[in-house]
């Protein structure tokens, strides 16, 4: 997002900017109703959710790097954002549709949230490479924990964009194709 920013604010640079973080269904939902122009948002692959599909991105199981291993007879104590949540519900789904049997350790509304938790060993958690802080690690082959699917990135963009907004969609597709892809897989080898 610096990179965009920064792109478009030498393009257009007496243009107000708002940056907004949120769920994705609200994202959706503000983009659908022209409260926002644009929005990045995560969907499940093949969903019928409107939206340019940016990446096809891995889900992976994480944990923090002293986190040891799962006991064998103790539910996976899971970190997770609250509800609503795709990362939230694949990695239940999943691991429901192996028996295996899981607890909320911590949930939180706040990605930095999942993060800290990761790190002082409060559990796994389910998100993706991309971005990725030190610190935390893939943990799925490791704990026998079952294979995830893939999650989309889309862009979803207003049906009418005024010109200084579809410059900032265009560099913002730029940018996420070339930053996502390449760090995603750089990171994931």
């Amino acid at each position: 997002m610096p990179d965009a920013i920064m792109r478009f604010s030498r393009t257009r640079p007496n243009v107000h900017v708002e940056v907004r973080a949120g769920r994705n269904y609200a994202l959706e939902e503000e983009v659908r109703t022209g409260r926002l122009d644009i929005a990045v948002a995560f969907f499940q692959p093949g969903s019928d959710s409107h939206g340019t599909r940016i990446a096809s991105l891995p889900m992976l199981w994480l944990a923090g790097k002293g986190f040891a291993k799962l006991s064998t007879d103790a539910p996976i104590p899971l970190v997770l954002f609250d509800h609503p949540c795709l990362f939230r519900q694949t990695a239940l789904r999943t691991l429901e549709s192996k028996g295996m049997q899981w607890r909320l350790s911590l949930t939180t509304p706040s990605l930095p949230g999942v993060w800290a938790a990761l790190r002082s060993g409060h559990g796994i958690s389910v998100r993706t490479v991309h971005r990725l802080p030190p610190g935390i690690r893939d943990v799925g082959a490791d704990f026998g924990l079952p294979k995830l699917p893939p999650i989309e990135v889309r862009m979803l963009t207003a049906s009418e964009l005024s010109p200084a907004a579809a410059d900032l969609r265009g560099i913002l597709e730029q940018v996420l194709r070339k930053r996502v892809i390449t760090r995603t897989f750089k990171q994931h080898r």
